[in-house]
């Protein structure tokens, strides 16, 4: 499936889990931000304007279930396809159903299997009528202190783990 696009913003406490979905996602051809909970997440997903969110249920400040409410409460991110990979109970798919997550994948899971889900909802969110670019123009996340956290190799860094950005216009 070499040859895949779109933004991934992957949500995962465990910064071994984000970079291993990282890395699986980025070998396919997907540009990825992580955050490292819920609550980063909504901090970054406006500048990020992913495509898929990826979330992992058990998380400080603010778990996956509640960010995956809050992000189809907000008319700038209802449309966001979102995929939780946890180790999830049969009552949190029954929570992730009723806010309106589109995907469930159980860890430990298997690279292709999350490829496979990822980019599926990467088609699904542009058939939904997100194009092709899935996102805005602005695709850094800001810093604490209002600055970018991209460095100078195109890089965004929204958890501690950085990852690939397109630069506008490229």
């Amino acid at each position: 499936m070499p040859g895949l696009s779109g933004r991934i913003l992957v949500v995962d406490d465990n910064k071994v889990i984000r970079q291993l979905i990282r890395v699986n996602l980025e070998l396919e051809g997907f540009e990825v931000v992580t955050a490292a909970d819920g609550a980063e997440c909504l901090d970054v997903v406006h500048h990020v304007r992913p495509d898929v969110v990826t979330l992992d249920v058990v998380m400080p400040r603010l778990n996956g279930l509640h960010t995956a409410a809050r992000l189809r409460s907000d008319p700038r991110t209802w449309d966001i396809p979102i995929a939780i990979v946890s180790a999830c109970t049969q009552g949190e798919v029954d929570n992730g159903e009723t806010v309106g997550v589109d995907a469930f994948l159980a860890k430990p899971f298997e690279p292709t299997e999350l490829v496979r889900t990822v980019g599926k909802l990467v088609r699904e969110g542009r058939q939904r009528g997100r194009g092709p670019e899935g996102g805005a123009q602005e695709k850094d996340a800001g810093g604490e202190d209002g600055e970018s956290d991209r460095d100078g190799a195109g890089m965004v860094d929204a958890g501690g783990d950085a990852g690939p950005v397109a630069r506008p216009g490229g």
